[in-house]
């Protein structure tokens, strides 16, 4: 259950700390306490959407902790998959929001993501709110009651499986059967495509050694000058000495003084090896001035290639990798398109193989949901006739339909409110305390095959008084004998069954707002529900009627 939920400037609320209890807690106060921030803070901690219009004004950011104790094994086993652990049977989530959209969130002191909030928050809590109501009214959303009474979840689970790749199938071969003119047209292109860039024979690094071979072909005359000059000045000409014979000169006299002083032989020695070093580079240089051609033939060759290795980079990728990727693709592309028949054959077998399944799981689902909706229709009037609504009959309508997210079935409720009326859509009939009644009703229902331990109804006696809502109250008060109960209610026949009754009030310090939230004690009971049935100048008598009511609850 829902030990204790701890908010920090959230709207409102700047700080406050409720500890419910097990049993049924009640939450009342003024229009616009606040109530609804305690359910939206409530929403926030279970990793429902949220703005950050809901930090209070001034704040750089928002905190809410929720505690649960005594949780269930299911609680437990979703919280290991989800790779936290429960210890003592207590589980704690918290969330921070800041104002610049980050959410810091928790789960037992380990960081955790929104999403993971959320998912913990199915086994957690089931929150009713004036909005569900609209359910009702939209026939498309009445297979979920049903499915939840049926228990459907698994066989769902595995029917959406196949039925998506039902989908996937039937779009692949509505594909595969697109107009055969288009088909030859793309093989044709393909082929095409194909044929030119295997007569490039395109190579890896091709264009970037041409680059550098054209290069040297521009500028070949430039280079040979240089080398000739280079070798010029090693060898020297009639006129001058080069620099080998003017070194072969120094490497005899340095070798005679060595002779009569050793110390120099090293230096003798390396003169030599610079010697025979210098030799070599005026051999090198012979060999690459003899190597060098201006063939302009073979530079037009160069340019002819690079122009065409352009243009199929301009078709089919900036680079010799991507063009042959390219080349591969499109020889596997017209392989599926020669091979169509095959393909379309094997496509159309996966297809009715699909449709197979899918059919057999959503006939599955269809005669569960027939066989439950009867008893789903007993219970609900069942509930419906306590809450004060006596003649009222119930039926589920089913149509088929073709395949879709959730089978062969549309379910929609019909009702009839009084006697001799034929049932008819909720959708035309309903008025809100009936369509609140039948919630509650529905609520009633499933909670008796739910694992969630804390039910929150926020303003479910919306539309009904007297009699109908002191049903209400005790319906809700019988439930909370199998789970913890939260109830945001404006009845006083509601709020006197609480085992726990907590006031959310507001007050206005120096032009700023404050919402608290306590927990009353016998007279602050008798008080609050006073001022419920009375409103704002109490009476002793409304005193009087409040205090009866609490002790004959």
């Amino acid at each position: 259950m829902l030990s204790n939920l701890y908010i920090e400037n959230i709207a409102v609320i700047e700080k406050t700390n409720i500890d419910f209890t097990d049993g049924f807690n009640v939450l009342t106060g003024e229009t616009g306490a606040g109530k609804s921030i305690v359910i939206d803070s409530i929403n926030a901690v279970l990793g429902q959407r949220t703005t950050k219009q809901i930090i209070r004004h001034g704040c750089d950011s928002a905190f809410v902790s929720a505690t649960f104790t005594d949780v269930s094994k299911y609680v437990e086993k979703k919280a290991h998959t989800l790779g936290f652990e429960v210890e003592d049977g207590m589980l704690i989530l918290q969330r921070e929001m800041s104002v610049n959209g980050k959410n810091n969130c928790r789960i037992n002191s380990r960081p955790a993501t929104v999403s993971a909030l959320k998912e913990m928050s199915a086994y957690l809590v089931n929150i009713h709110g004036q909005a569900d109501n609209a359910e009702l009214m939209s026939p498309s959303l009445h297979l979920h009651y049903i499915d939840a009474l049926a228990q459907n979840a698994q066989l769902l689970a595995q029917y959406r499986e196949v039925y998506n790749e039902y989908c996937k199938a039937k779009a692949e071969l509505e594909n595969a059967n697109d107009d055969e003119a288009e088909r030859l047209a793309q093989i044709d292109l393909l082929r095409y495509q194909i044929e030119e860039l295997e007569n490039a024979d395109i190579k890896i690094g091709e264009t970037e050694e041409l680059n550098r071979e054209k290069t040297v072909l521009l500028n070949s005359d430039k280079i040979t000058k240089s080398l000739i000059k280079a070798k010029a000045v090693l060898d020297g000409d009639d006129d001058i000495d080069g620099v080998i014979n003017m070194t072969d000169d120094a490497v005899t006299s340095l070798s005679v003084s060595a002779r009569y002083q050793e110390s120099l032989t090293e230096l003798s020695d390396r003169l030599a090896n610079a010697l025979y070093e210098l030799k070599d580079i005026s051999d090198l240089i012979a060999d690459s001035i003899s190597d060098i051609e201006s063939d302009p033939y073979r530079l037009e060759q160069i340019e002819e290639r690079l122009d065409l290795l352009y243009r199929l980079s301009r078709k089919y990728g900036s680079t010799e990798d991507e063009m042959l990727e390219f080349l591969q693709s499109a020889q596997e592309k017209l392989n599926e398109l020669i091979d169509y028949d095959v393909n379309r054959e094997k496509l159309r077998q996966r297809f009715n193989e699909l449709l197979k399944q899918a059919m057999s799981y959503a006939e599955k689902l269809s005669a569960i949901r027939h066989n439950v909706a009867l008893s789903f229709s007993e219970q609900v009037q069942k509930e419906m006739a306590f809450l004060e609504m006596p003649n009222v009959r119930l039926c589920v309508d089913f149509t088929q339909t073709e395949l879709s997210k959730t089978g062969i079935d549309k379910v929609e409720f019909l009702i009839s409110v009084n006697l001799g009326e034929d049932p008819k859509p909720v959708t035309k009939i309903a008025s809100g305390g009936e369509l609140s009644r039948m919630m509650l009703a529905i609520k009633t229902v499933l909670a008796r095959h739910d694992v969630v331990e804390t039910m929150i109804f926020d303003e479910i006696d919306t539309g009904v008084s007297g009699s109908a809502a002191q049903k209400i109250g005790m319906k809700l008060k019988e439930v909370s004998k199998d789970r913890q109960v939260m109830c945001v209610t404006h009845q006083a026949q509601i709020a006197a069954l609480a085992d726990s009754h907590f006031l959310i009030n507001k007050e206005f310090v120096e032009d700023k707002t404050y919402t608290h939230v306590d927990k009353l004690d016998m007279d602050g009971r008798v008080r609050e529900l006073a001022r419920i049935i009375d409103g704002v100048n109490v009476t002793q008598t409304a005193l009087d009627h409040a205090r009866g009511l609490i002790e004959n609850a």
